[in-house]
Parts: structure tokens; C-alpha cells; sequence
């Protein structure tokens, strides 16, 4: 059993509330638009952290971190990258390959919106937290808390922080 915490569009911003999140997890994902890598910097002090850089961060971000993130996590192939789409309305650069090989879990960021779907024709859950950051025009600041369990993803929860 893994719990996991699920954040994007941080946009350089990280506080203790964001912290103690990470502190109760056993994995932290962050979708991209992560902004200075003191955030990331922060989770892998106290977890290990699965990120993919998003359309904001600079070559350092692109460096240390992948466009597209793929792996198993237990049993639930997971798909992590930052401007993905929804189901029904996937981004152009993943439809195909979405449509070819699909993963059990597909989490994007980007929106700024939280959303949470099944995509019924391809046979997955899609994930999007929202945006855990100050910058933009959410008026709730968003993370996502679940847990997997050999190949279940369970106990969904939604954090909300004010902006």
C-alpha cells in the first residue's frame, strides 16, 4: 500500500501546509509548472518525489525532470506529464500513444482546475489536483491524497488550502 501525494502548478510557491501534506505520504507526484526548484528541492528532503517539468520551468526544471513520466507503482501503470488533456480531449502530443497504450492512471496539470475522471472508452482514471501554488486564478489552492494498493486506487481525497 502506497499513499500518495499529488500536486502541480506549484509555481515556485511552497509552505508548511503544502509540507505537512508530504510529510504523511510515502510518494509525492508533482504534474509540472513547478517554478524554482526550491519546491522540489523541499519534498525530496522528506520523500521521494516522481515530477515532470511543465511549460513554466526553466532548463533546470527540464533538466532534472522528464516532459513525460511513466512507471508502475504496485500493480497501477501511472502517466504523469503537465499539458495532457482530459479524457475525450487529450493534448495532440499524447493522443495517439494514449490511445495505443493506455495507462491505468493518467495524471496532468496545466488547468489549474481539479478534476478528477473515468475515461470509460480507454479504461482509466484521469487525475488533474489543481493548482497547490498562489499564482493564477484559482480561488482554492488544490492537492489530490489516494492510495494504491496493489492494482486498486483508493481512499481519494481533496485538500484545499486557501489562496
Amino acid at each position: 500500500m502506497t499513499k500518495i501525494l499529488l500536486l502541480s502548478d506549484t509555481h515556485s510557491y511552497i509552505d508548511d501546509a503544502i509540507l505537512k501534506h508530504v510529510k504523511q505520504a510515502d510518494e509525492v507526484w508533482h504534474a509540472g509548472d513547478i517554478g524554482d526548484l526550491k519546491v522540489t528541492d523541499a519534498i525530496k528532503k522528506l520523500k521521494p518525489l516522481r515530477a515532470v517539468y511543465g511549460n513554466i520551468d526553466d532548463d533546470k526544471a527540464r533538466m532534472e525532470f522528464p516532459e513525460n513520466n511513466r512507471f508502475m507503482c504496485e500493480g497501477v501503470d501511472v502517466w504523469i506529464t503537465h499539458i495532457g488533456g482530459y479524457p475525450n480531449r487529450y493534448d495532440i502530443r499524447i493522443r495517439d500513444e494514449i490511445k495505443r497504450n493506455p495507462p491505468k492512471l493518467f495524471i496532468s496539470g496545466h488547468s489549474h482546475i481539479l478534476k478528477v475522471m473515468q475515461d470509460k472508452k480507454l479504461n482509466l482514471l484521469h487525475m488533474n489536483p489543481g493548482a497547490a501554488g498562489k499564482h493564477g486564478f484559482q480561488q482554492v489552492r488544490t492537492m489530490l491524497r489516494f492510495v494504491i494498493d496493489g492494482e486498486k486506487i483508493k481512499d481519494l481525497e481533496v485538500i484545499e488550502s486557501k489562496k
